[in-house]
């Protein structure tokens, strides 16, 4: 259940309506058709009006917000190692320094994308002789779509909430 539907049951269980509960929280009636919709994210002052008016704990909204909280960080952790596929050092630098005291991870997820490309930039250097022979640009073809996939993968995987691994890569920062 969202934090809407829980508004919502709660203020029908009351036996309120929406006008009736926007008048109660100085809110507009189309905000509170919104945050019951599920189209916003209602603040934590919007939140406690609500609370006060349907005679309800305000902690009971903090698990929501939580959950809210914890799925925009992972949506953050995904964007970082998604910067990954830009083959440039500073995305991830850049996404480190802006929120690293805000989100949970962020320092070894982003120390962990930064390793790898390093990585991959070393070993794309080390078959820079091996063009000379051909066989080294199969192998930089070989190396960019892996790294391309690892990549995606583990995006995907630190947005779904579960564990990811740079295979190959090097603990160049600790």
């Amino acid at each position: 259940m969202t934090i809407g539907e829980k508004i919502k049951a709660i203020r029908i269980q009351k036996g309120l309506t929406q006008e009736i509960l926007a008048e109660k929280t100085n809110v507009s009636t189309r905000t509170i058709q919104r945050i019951e919709n599920n189209e916003v994210d209602p603040r934590s002052y919007t939140l406690e009006q609500i609370a006060e008016a349907l005679e309800i704990d305000f902690n009971e909204f903090s698990t929501f917000q939580f959950e809210n909280t914890e799925k925009e960080d992972n949506q953050y952790l995904a964007f970082v190692h998604l910067s990954g596929l830009l083959y440039f050092i500073f995305p991830p630098i850049l996404l480190w320094m802006y929120k690293k005291d805000q989100i949970k991870g962020l320092d070894q997820h982003a120390k962990d994308v930064i390793n790898y490309q390093l990585s991959i930039a070393i070993y794309l250097i080390a078959c820079l002789p091996l063009m000379l022979i051909i066989v080294g640009v199969f192998i930089m073809i070989f190396i960019a779509i892996f790294s391309f996939v690892v990549i995606i993968m583990n995006s995907i995987k630190v947005l779904n909430n579960q564990d990811y691994q740079y295979k190959y890569s090097l603990k160049i920062l600790k």
